[in-house]
């Protein structure tokens, strides 16, 4: 973070020269009247986080501090700015102030720079005059944390989801498919739910979709109803291009729980016990901004199933920083736009808050950005005409300020922001231009020998490292294929004894025919309870679709 930004303008739009003020000996009774006023509406009587110190009129002013009360973090909350602004080292000051108040965190790592929130930060030059220039007593500090990866793809416990569990909008959207592509993969989950055929990974997804356009499964796709073989097609290739651009890791088990977000590794610790913060690495996987986009999602929705309403807490259950929103929505179906809304509109009630960060608001769909109480807004550019129509709804989105927030946007510099909350009452604040306060773990990388030590040695990792390949669906059709085969052959021989002159019967010790052998198996007695079990009773799905996990 610079402490020789440009600053914003002043309410009158004049310009301020480029060196900030800082004078740690005004009071909040000294303060101008303006800033007075917006300082009088971060003073909260509960616990809160600082965010840092009120800029006005060219000087940052450590006596007004600009915090968010902590019961107001489950309301929700959008980090944007442009990039270079400083929006990671927000979510890491959020982070580790969250933590510090017990309250477990999850963050996507996505460019490899977010580890360093494990441990504590250098005292530099710049670090030490941020926290002079806001009044912050500054000390190094560290998070415990815990790293996944997706699918074991890098450095990281593997996270890894059920076909079942990921539900068809989510899938439809990782596939790429259209809105009447996505409709009957729904009703293929349908048929796979109805018929007991669990769906743990893709090899299982395609084998129902390739029963259902053989022969066979036509008529059995016709029963489901307003699903063409032309269709399942579709599904069926994207399913194999998919798999072939070596996707199939993401899915599978054993299955990330996703209540470890809550703390399971510092579990028992006590209650004045710092929250846990889980980060997601996801610098193998950045290629891939539909996938892990979707997989954040889902992380969430999962989240939304498992836990019990406990409406208003003190503090949040979780904070979840949904990073690079923008991947999110873009080119999402209307079925997923909808459930996206009402998943964040819900799960606060769940305790939950959840943080969307990208470069604009306009990047969030209208109904989502509604529920996002507190707001972050680092710089944005203005160089084209796109950039200019991006500012001015963005501004349009704040409320009435004594700022010229189009110039503030454009001026103010790195690790600082125009900032909005809701106070202890759930009114917004008064908008404040805001200088940040620093970080106090490391702010960047840990080593990748401590990276890797840390993983390993998690309680976690003997837990889901290894990927399983148990009895589903993908081998309960081919049980199915190899009794029907040994039917065909049985009735062959049934049909050449009856040409030939009958021959004395069987022993009941000679075994019987094939049809019993096959019946008498291991494998036909699995499938036999496997189906009798799920058969008739439907898994059970909302919102995306996703099915709640076997506990």
């Amino acid at each position: 973070m610079s402490d020789s930004q440009p600053m914003p303008s002043t309410p009158d739009g004049g310009n301020r020269p480029n060196e900030s003020v800082s004078d740690a000996s005004v009071t909040p009774s000294e303060l101008p009247p303006e800033a007075a006023g917006i300082a009088a509406g971060y003073a909260f009587e509960g616990p809160a986080l600082d965010l840092g110190a009120l800029l006005w009129d060219g000087q940052c002013l450590p006596g007004a501090q600009v915090r968010v009360p902590l019961p107001m973090l489950n309301r929700h909350g959008l980090v944007a700015g442009a990039t270079g602004t400083g929006k990671t080292k927000t979510l890491q000051l959020i982070a580790e102030q969250l933590s510090a108040q017990g309250v477990p965190v999850f963050l996507a790592d996505i460019k490899g720079d977010v580890s360093g929130i494990s441990a504590p930060g250098e005292a530099d030059e710049r670090v030490t005059g941020r926290a002079r220039d806001v009044g912050q007593e500054w000390a190094a500090r560290g998070c415990p944390s815990q790293f996944y990866a997706l699918g074991g793809i890098g450095t990281g416990i593997p996270v890894r989801a059920t076909i079942t569990s990921f539900g068809p909008v989510l899938l439809s959207k990782v596939l790429q498919l259209n809105q009447t592509q996505e409709q009957s993969l729904g009703l293929i989950f349908h048929y796979a739910d109805q018929k007991g055929l669990e769906l743990v990974d893709l090899k299982d997804l395609r084998a129902v979709v390739t029963f259902l356009t053989s022969d066979e499964g036509k008529p059995e796709l016709k029963a489901v109803g307003g699903l063409s073989t032309a269709t399942a097609g579709v599904i069926l290739r994207a399913l194999t291009a998919f798999e072939a651009q070596g996707m199939g890791d993401f899915f599978g088990e054993p299955e990330f729980d996703t209540r470890e977000l809550l703390g399971g590794a510092t579990a028992g610790a006590g209650a004045d016990a710092p929250g846990l913060v889980s980060v997601l690495e996801l610098p193998s996987v950045q290629d891939k901004p539909a996938l892990f986009s979707t997989f954040l999602m889902w992380l969430l929705a999962d989240l939304y199933h498992d836990l019990p309403e406990v409406g208003d807490v003190d503090k949040p259950k979780l904070v979840f920083f949904f990073d690079e929103a923008h991947l999110l929505f873009s080119g999402a179906s209307k079925a997923f736009l909808e459930s996206v809304t009402q998943t964040v509109r819900l799960i606060r009630s769940k305790g939950v808050g959840v943080f969307f960060v990208t470069q604009t608001p306009k990047d969030v769909p209208a109904d989502v950005l509604a529920q996002l109480g507190n707001r972050v807004q680092h710089a944005l550019r203005a160089f084209t005409p796109e950039d200019e129509k991006a500012l001015k709804a963005t501004v349009r989105t704040f409320p009435k300020s004594a700022y010229d927030l189009e110039e503030t946007l454009t001026g103010i510099g790195t690790g600082e922001a125009v900032v909005t909350v809701l106070s202890e009452k759930g009114a917004p604040t008064p908008v404040a231009v805001t200088r940040l306060r620093a970080p106090q773990s490391l702010m960047g990388p840990i080593p990748a020998a401590d990276l890797e030590r840390a993983v390993r040695e998690s309680p976690l990792y003997g837990r889901y490292a290894e990927a399983v390949d148990r009895e589903s669906a993908y081998e309960r059709l081919s049980a199915r294929e190899a009794e029907r085969a040994a039917a065909s052959a049985s009735a062959s021989q049934e049909a050449s004894r009856a040409a030939e002159p009958k021959a004395k019967p069987a022993s009941k010790e000679g075994g019987g025919g094939v049809v019993e052998q096959v019946m008498g198996s291991g494998m036909f007695k699995s499938l036999l309870r496997s189906m009798g079990t799920q058969i008739g009773r439907e898994i059970s799905r909302s919102v995306f679709g996703t099915a709640k996990r076997r506990r």
